[in-house]
């Protein structure tokens, strides 16, 4: 007999970090007071700076559905866009800029940003980098730190969806999520430990707030974890991605695995629980390759092309999909593999340039054309 379960309101709230361009340089940009204080006039509460004043965060409110949180996001990113072009900048939405240089950058005048630049030093100054939370709401506790221990498995997954941050310095890192290896320096970072309750989590938590090494929860920069301000468990391992239907289709795909493994525990199931240095191969396989070189199936012990390895998740939450009325959302993310993500678009756009006789300088700026062009598409 299946155990009593109270479905949590898988709420969804995104959140995009953007850096900030000059529209004749294309490099990175510092913006005056008066654009950060054009963008909380206009969206209260829902735009905010960053570590860095080259960067700009947004997040939605609380949406009922994935329809609601695009609708919310592509409001977010066009009011973005029209002031920033007040002031000759243009947001991307890139994971790392093609070729700024982190030496040059300053970070904003804030209590904790003072706190982070001293405590973590050239790390902190080195992260020029921005990326994508989904916030799912699950009101009970206990239940968000199982799904956290569960979740973890298609983090790489979703990490190969997203990938945005191929350049780093004027250069191809090789990489398609290079900002993973930055976000990598800081401590408290990556895939996160497996708690037996909430009580065990807070245990731990209390262990480093006592020892004076973190203020709250806020500093464990986790790839998924339960959120410090709402009751939500938090997606974090995903590049920010330069097209919105990536981002929606991403978001989609996160709650409805999220809804599966509801479902799976109303029915005394559960996902199997790997070992980290299991995940940590396809973690860095996402990291290295997006999705063109698949991903390892544990169960068959093999690699695996990750259009298939897609093809079965969707098909595993083809229920999910349609119960949350988003399975468009979900089968749209298919259009992403064909069309490759930002990463692979960057390159090819750099290489065709190169190979058409444009500088390196050059190419480089087209590709910060392309992705000003494509963050607000039609902009």
């Amino acid at each position: 007999m299946p155990s009593p379960f109270n479905e949590p309101p898988l709420t969804i709230g995104i959140e995009e970090e953007y850096l900030l361009v000059d529209r004749e340089s294309r490099d990175l940009a510092s913006p005056p007071d008066a654009l950060l204080d054009q963008c909380q006039n206009l969206i209260p509460e829902q735009v905010s700076p960053e570590f860095l004043r080259a960067q700009i965060e947004v997040g939605t409110r609380v949406c009922d559905n994935v329809q609601e949180a695009k609708t919310e996001l592509k409001f977010l990113r066009q009011s973005v866009a029209d002031i920033s072009q007040q002031y000759g900048l243009a947001p991307i939405a890139a994971s790392t800029h093609p070729f700024a240089k982190w030496q040059e950058q300053e970070y904003t005048d804030r209590a904790r940003y003072h706190m982070l630049a001293k405590d973590l030093q050239a790390v902190a100054r080195r992260l020029v980098i921005c990326g994508m939370h989904v916030h799912v709401g699950i009101d009970d506790d206990e239940l968000r730190i199982d799904l956290m221990n569960q979740v973890s498995y298609f983090l790489p997954h979703l990490l190969a969806l997203s990938t945005s941050s191929p350049f780093w310095h004027g250069k191809d890192t090789g990489l398609r999520s290079y900002r993973l290896s930055v976000f990598n320096e800081l401590p408290r970072t990556g895939l996160p430990e497996n708690f037996a309750s909430f009580r065990e989590y807070e245990r731990h938590v209390k262990v480093l707030q006592a020892a004076g090494l973190i203020e709250d929860a806020s500093m464990l920069w986790w790839d998924v974890r339960p959120s410090v301000r709402f009751p939500t468990l938090e997606m974090r391992i995903t590049d920010v991605c330069t097209n919105l239907d990536d981002a929606i289709g991403i978001a989609a795909l996160f709650v409805c695995i999220i809804r599966m493994l509801c479902r799976l525990r109303r029915e005394n199931k559960r996902w199997r629980n790997y070992a980290h240095m299991l995940i940590n191969e396809n973690r860095w396989r996402a990291q290295r390759y997006g999705m063109e070189e698949g991903l390892v199936d544990f169960g068959k012990g093999a690699v695996v092309p990750y259009a298939e390895l897609l093809d079965e998740l969707i098909d595993m939450v083809r229920e999910d999909a349609e119960a949350l009325g988003c399975l468009a959302e979900v089968e749209n993310t298919k259009k992403t593999v064909l069309r490759g993500s930002s990463a692979h678009r960057q390159v090819e756009v750099y290489s065709e340039l190169i190979a058409d006789g444009v500088s390196e300088d050059n190419a480089l700026k087209g590709v910060v054309d392309m992705l000003i062009k494509e963050t607000v598409a039609g902009y």
